[in-house]
């Protein structure tokens, strides 16, 4: 079971994983062991609420395709449980972070005080750059 709160949890199952080559330097051993995690995850078909599925679909991530699907591909280690647990642990944050709404703003007014000071303090730079200037030629 993978926790993505303390409501919503996944099975193992769910999740797909491949094992890759790592891309970049790292010499022979790069080009014989695949350490590189890439996470697959469909969301259409997957046991989230509907609410989550929305989300994630319209959210803006780079790593969730048009066909619904999240991609997550993790080679910042040379060890392939390592790169599988940061993996595990993006996708985690992602469902993650479409669970929580955002707390409506309520617009508020400035005080009567701090309107007061900001006039103030207005006129004292408008004086201040009065005094600057040269009134001879008037």
């Amino acid at each position: 079971m993978i926790k993505i709160s303390n409501r919503i949890q996944l099975q193992d199952n769910e999740l797909e994983w491949q094992f890759i080559r790592s891309s970049g330097a790292g010499g022979q051993h790069l080009n014989k062991v695949s350490t590189a995690a890439q996470l697959i995850f469909d969301i259409n078909a997957s046991s989230l609420p509907d609410l989550y599925k929305e989300r994630l679909i319209n959210k803006a991530d780079h790593r969730i395709t048009k066909s619904g699907k999240i991609i997550i591909k993790c080679q910042a280690s040379r060890s392939q449980d390592a790169n599988r647990q940061t993996a595990l642990e993006q996708f985690i944050l992602l469902v993650a972070s479409v669970g929580h709404t955002a707390k409506k703003r309520v617009a508020t007014k400035p005080t009567k005080g701090s309107q007061r000071r900001r006039i103030d303090a207005k006129k004292q730079r408008g004086a201040t750059k009065a005094l600057r200037q040269d009134k001879s030629s008037y």
